[in-house]
């Protein structure tokens, strides 16, 4: 039982942490540009994408758009921020 409640207390964490990430978007419109953003070392897209939400969360972001994303075996991505 007591590790039920320590399981559930810490998906509620993770779950409260994704509701504040920045939202990845394809269009800037009507968004107030507030800088870029890179991240590398990732394996996947997705993990090249997750880096950077955590980026644009850390420099005060609401939304990224990714920029590029290059290399062989580990990617690099840059992306731009917004409020």
């Amino acid at each position: 039982m007591k590790s039920l409640i320590i399981t559930t207390f810490f998906m509620g964490l993770i779950s409260v942490n994704v509701a504040y990430a920045a939202q990845e978007i394809n269009h800037a419109d009507g968004k107030e540009k507030i800088g870029v953003v890179s991240a590398g070392n990732a394996y996947t897209l997705d993990d090249l994408s997750n880096k950077l939400s955590h980026k644009a969360d850390e420099k005060g972001a609401s939304s990224f758009k990714i920029l590029s994303a290059t290399g062989n075996n580990l990617l690099h991505g840059v992306a731009e921020i917004y409020k």
